[in-house]
């Protein structure tokens, strides 16, 4: 089922990242929510239960709709299993014809879309233009819990438009109703505490100068959920009065990359990644790509995902060291090498530079693996549990030493 035809700006966001940025990582199938038995008859109601978990009272098309709330169970329930949401509607008005109810689970700090949960109000046996005037009018569906906390958006559409939202309070753009809160807390962003180089490594892919023997190695992990992941990568963070230094340390038995100019899409092949929010606004910010070949990718974004600049150049040095046979499958690799020297001058946004004792940027690093060069799996030092890269929310914090 089908929730609106025309595509909204979150839409339009999400198909740029498939054609012109880093792309999402879905990490795998999503769980099968037990489907209900299909309902026999429509419950209508004097009242709304008492019982509801979420209570609205809000209303649609200039007061012809309220929403009452929404009692959602078990309260409780851990990401992957299933909830049931019962939603309870009243036509104060003689309804409105042809109109098609949705239900959609956001990530309320991004808007992107967790679950679409559309379907037809009571199984399709009460759709809103047959609801009697005074009767509150119940439907019930279940949907598998997220992995990120989401919040219900909920509402009414017909061909490409919606119904309308009173109270702008309630409004959660392009005519959706915020609905109840799903799922709990996430964990708090991790810290990566950068120390001063003594001396800045040569940029050779070795890896083996003393800046990096004193860095702190953390390993990336599941980007989507922080699950361990079956192939390794390390990554270490130094810096001195001009440039910050990244390494990654990549386990891959088979390296491999088909591209050789620079800013072409990288992200659609084995890549590893760094993005930098300099000031930490949640809107200006760098990406900056390594592939195996030692080519690069990099753009500045004025606001997530919006207004992408491949013309802006980072002045990024690398090198890259393959452990292996680079573009050969036939044989197994160890994997590969990546050191990164990032000019502080060219990005966006920078307090000072150098960064001064205490500063805090919010940063990611990423890998893209695709085992057998046909799946995708992607790794972060912050887990996102959301498939966007650009997630800035859930970036970690960089903090200079």
């Amino acid at each position: 089922m089908r929730s609106v035809l025309r595509p909204s700006p979150l839409l339009l966001s999400a198909l740029v990242l498939l054609a012109s940025a880093c792309r999402d990582e879905q990490a795998g199938p999503r769980p099968r929510t037990p489907a209900l038995p299909p309902p026999t008859q429509v419950r209508f109601l004097d009242a709304a239960p008492a019982d509801l978990t979420w209570r609205a009272g809000t209303t649609f098309a200039h007061g012809t709709v309220r929403y009452l709330g929404t009692r959602v169970s078990p309260r409780g329930a851990a990401p992957g299993q299933p909830v049931q949401l019962s939603h309870y509607f009243e036509a104060l008005q003689p309804p409105p014809q042809g109109w098609e109810f949705f239900v959609h689970v956001v990530d309320p700090s991004t808007g992107q879309m967790l679950v679409n949960a559309d379907h037809g109000f009571a199984g399709g046996l009460a759709p809103l233009g047959s609801w009697p005037v005074g009767k509150v009018v119940e439907d019930v569906h279940t949907l598998t819990l997220p992995a990120t906390p989401g919040r219900v958006v909920l509402g009414f559409w017909k061909g490409d438009e919606r119904l309308g939202v009173d109270d702008p309070k309630v409004h959660a753009g392009d005519n959706r109703m915020w609905g109840p809160e799903l799922g709990g807390s996430l964990p708090p962003p991790p810290e990566y505490i950068v120390h001063r180089a003594a001396r800045p490594p040569v940029i050779d892919g070795e890896l083996d100068d003393a800046a990096w023997k004193a860095a702190t190695p953390v390993v990336l992990r599941g980007s989507f959920d922080g699950r361990p992941v079956a192939l390794r990568t390390e990554a270490r963070l130094t810096y001195d009065d001009q440039h910050l230094y990244v390494a990654f340390d990549v386990e891959d038995p088979d390296v491999w990359g088909t591209f050789r100019e620079k800013d072409q899409p990288l992200y659609t092949q084995e890549v590893v990644e760094v993005f930098l929010d300099a000031n930490a606004d949640g809107r200006t910010y760098n990406e900056l790509q390594v592939s195996p070949h030692n080519v690069h990718f990099d753009a500045y974004f004025p606001a997530r995902r919006q207004g992408m600049d491949l013309g802006w150049d980072s002045g990024m040095r690398s090198a890259v060291k393959v452990r292996g046979t680079l573009d050969d499958p036939s044989d197994r690799d160890e994997g590969w090498r990546v050191e990164l020297q990032i000019p502080f001058a060219r990005l966006a946004e920078v307090p000072h530079v150098p960064p001064q004792k205490g500063e805090r940027w919010r940063f990611n690093l990423y890998r893209l693996e695709h085992p057998g060069r046909r799946g995708e799996e992607g790794q972060s030092f912050a887990p996102l549990f959301v498939g966007d890269f650009h997630a800035l929310p859930r970036f970690g914090w960089l903090v200079f030493d």
